[in-house]
């Protein structure tokens, strides 16, 4: 009882609070875009909102329970976690069945499970407890650099599934993780030369060969000529999500009332969500949507900048950098300034996986904000 009062007393308060509104408003937006689509294939036009509110539930229950352990607890835990869910990716590509093109998502029941979201947040937290452990090391730069290693070959199996929203936003966490970490600035200029060097080198090679990576229908992301003048192609989706922000205009045109999900856009309750929140409540809820991100951001580095250890600074920054990233592709695939890939928006957007591993990397910070506060209130005394 004592613990449970004092994990209660030292959470971040304004989180934990602009945390709760997000994803309250979400579930709201997600019911609202998900209705027709639900009910126009044959199901409750509540189907997708009590699953999110099913998902909801279980990350809360996760967040009560994992909170009470200590961040060295997550880390000794993140080894074998690690293993565990790079062997599932492995099992995937062998004994996987593709759904929307690519071998990503375990099926229980009628439910999906999608490991590549999990295992980003397994990362940040290895990756913290591997720095800690080998901060007297890190003049090394195999040992600088292993973290790099483990994440291009979990990246390259994430690509081959193929899914590479996902493996953008692995890639890109994993770099933002290493750019934080106190290495030396001699090893880790070196390193992130070294690793120029083998993305030009495998793009050079590439080119040589006349091979891609990417599939055909993924490199048609790549073409950034206006949208709408491809409405009955290849720029159906983007053109659509266009027109619903348009008719949103400053104020919407009412909550429940977007036109856009009516089959226009393939996925309003996901990819989506954000043009369906702006043409039903306006621009300047989008707006206010953007703002409370920034805000989120901040508390969240805020506490990052206090931890005491390395171990708490690096878990806080890199969910934020994951945070952050999400948002970022998501919207900017929305406007069109990079490929659509499928990358959900933290807190509105609809996702069992993804919801749950956002509720956890908060779970992480909040523990960090806990520490802190613990050894503040002991020197105190």
């Amino acid at each position: 009882m004592k613990k449970t009062r004092q994990i209660i007393r030292y959470l971040d308060k304004p989180l934990f609070i602009i945390t709760a509104i997000l994803f309250l408003f979400g579930l709201v937006m997600i019911f609202s875009a998900s209705n027709v689509t639900a009910y126009m294939s044959g199901r409750s036009a509540y189907d997708f909102f009590l699953r999110q509110g099913l998902f909801l539930i279980i990350g809360f229950v996760l967040f009560c329970l994992i909170i009470r352990f200590t961040t060295k607890a997550y880390g000794m835990m993140s080894h074998l976690l690690l293993v565990i869910f790079t062997a599932v990716l492995i099992l995937l590509l062998i004994y996987g069945k593709a759904t929307n093109y690519a071998v990503s998502w375990i099926r229980i029941g009628s439910f999906t499970i999608q490991p590549s979201e999990f295992i980003k947040i397994i990362m940040i937290i290895w990756m913290a407890r591997y720095y800690e452990v080998h901060a007297k090391r890190l003049g090394s730069w195999f040992i600088s650099s292993l973290p790099l290693m483990v994440g291009a070959v979990i990246t390259f199996l994430i690509v081959i599934q193929p899914d590479l929203g996902t493996a953008i936003i692995f890639a890109l966490l994993v770099g933002c993780i290493f750019l934080f970490v106190p290495i030396p600035k001699r090893v880790k200029r070196n390193i992130i030369l070294f690793v120029i060097l083998i993305i030009l080198g495998v793009a050079v090679v590439l080119l040589l060969s006349g091979k891609s990576f990417l599939q055909s229908r993924q490199l048609e992301r790549f073409d950034f000529t206006n949208p709408c003048d491809r409405l009955l192609d290849t720029g159906n989706q983007v053109c659509n999500g266009y027109i619903a922000i348009n008719n949103g205009g400053l104020t919407g045109i009412g909550l429940g009332n977007s036109t856009q999900k009516y089959l226009y856009l393939p996925y309003p309750y996901t990819d989506f969500i954000f043009a369906v929140i702006v043409e039903e409540l306006g621009a300047l809820v989008g707006v206010g949507l953007v703002l409370a991100y920034l805000y989120v951001l901040y508390r969240i580095i805020k506490i990052g900048k206090a931890s005491y250890t390395n171990r708490g600074a690096i878990i806080c920054y890199g969910v934020a950098a994951y945070i952050f990233i999400h948002i970022a592709v998501n919207l900017m695939g929305l406007l069109g300034l990079m490929p659509m890939t499928g990358v959900p928006l933290p807190f509105v957007c609809y996702g069992g996986s993804f919801t749950v591993c956002l509720m956890l990397a908060l779970t992480f910070v909040q523990r960090v904000n806990i520490e802190t506060k613990i050894r503040e209130e002991k020197f105190k005394k």
